[in-house]
């Protein structure tokens, strides 16, 4: 009769001490992530030099996470759609921003936009790099980059370039040329890449920047040539081509790539996804695939992607507030 009491007050500690298990059966364990598909948000329309690179990155994160990766499209507004779009997703991982310079380091300091880089996403790598190169026709009398900067300074050759949606663009060339340099070349705006660079290859235009991606089928098609490339020393992805800082010092005008998620992600999913651009950006198909249009694929940690947001909002502010730059 004495194990009476004794056994009631064990019926009623049994379900105190098994009270906490479902509360911390329901707790993901790291290795969990992803569960389910990763949506991969592009800020650009498809068949674009982001889109390309992006879409080379699908399938290997895919395999790296174990889970489809989906890629979506969502442009608009310079890219700041897509990006405020990610910028206000759920914090779980499973939906990321394929990032670049243009919304993220430019856009902001033109107009005020819906989300804010450092407050609101959360970096997780670089994927690549694409310097901006200098190309002028085939039967250019700018025959390298010292005649150019000579014919600049004597005629104000005239520098062309997209401008709109492809923010780093215009910043890149002339304005910044102009800022570093001391030349005076204008700027006429063009409406895309396709037909600027049908009229450089023509030569109703003296120079432009380009991207590797739109210049390389025109100079292996021996219509334009480059003189140099936009970067302060020569560059691993064209090496015989001069760096335009070696001759006018602190030119640099690189755009960036690379993977960020809605700032709260915990840090275990912030890993995994880390380890996933690192795997799939060292694949040998996704280098191959990069460099043969100039772009040089290039992994960070998060805080080297914070401080170069960092560093462009300083170098493009003072050449917008110096050139006066507004957007249309």
């Amino acid at each position: 009769m004495r194990l009476l009491p004794i056994l009631a007050a064990l019926a009623l500690v049994v379900p105190i001490v098994a009270g906490p298990a479902p509360a911390q059966a329901q707790q993901q364990p790291a290795d969990a992530y992803p569960s389910r598909p990763v949506r991969l948000v592009i800020p650009y329309p498809p068949g674009g030099s982001t889109d390309q690179l992006a879409r080379a990155l699908q399938q290997p994160l895919a395999d790296f996470l174990k889970q489809p990766v989906v890629v979506e499209n969502k442009a608009g507004a310079g890219g700041a759609i897509g990006t405020d779009m990610v910028a206000k997703a759920p914090p779980d991982g499973y939906t990321i921003l394929f990032a670049n310079s243009g919304p993220n380091a430019i856009l902001p300091l033109l107009r005020k936009t819906p989300y804010d880089t450092a407050r609101d996403l959360r970096s997780i790598s670089t994927v690549a790099f694409m310097p901006m190169i200098l190309a002028v026709p085939a039967d250019s009398a700018a025959k390298d980059l010292r005649s150019f900067l000579e014919l600049a300074k004597a005629n104000g050759a005239v520098e062309l370039r997209v401008r709109g949606k492809r923010l780093h663009v215009p910043f890149g060339g002339e304005y910044y040329l102009n800022m570093v340099s001391g030349l005076k070349l204008a700027h006429v705006p063009y409406g895309g890449a396709a037909p600027m660079m049908t009229a450089l290859a023509g030569g109703q235009l003296e120079a432009a920047f380009v991207t590797g991606m739109d210049g390389t089928p025109m100079v292996q098609g021996g219509r334009i040539r480059y003189p140099g490339i936009g970067t302060p020393k020569r560059s691993s992805i064209l090496p015989t081509v001069p760096a335009i800082g070696e001759q006018v010092p602190g030119f640099s005008t690189v755009v960036w790539f690379g993977i960020m998620a809605p700032a709260g992600v915990p840090e275990h999913v912030a890993a995994r996804l880390h380890a996933a651009v690192v795997h799939a950006v060292g694949r040998p198909e996704v280098q191959r695939m990069f460099i043969d249009r100039n772009v040089e694929p290039r992994t960070s940690t998060p805080e080297e992607l914070d401080r170069l947001i960092r560093e462009e909002s300083v170098q493009w502010k003072e050449v917008i507030t110096r050139g006066g730059i507004k957007l249309d």
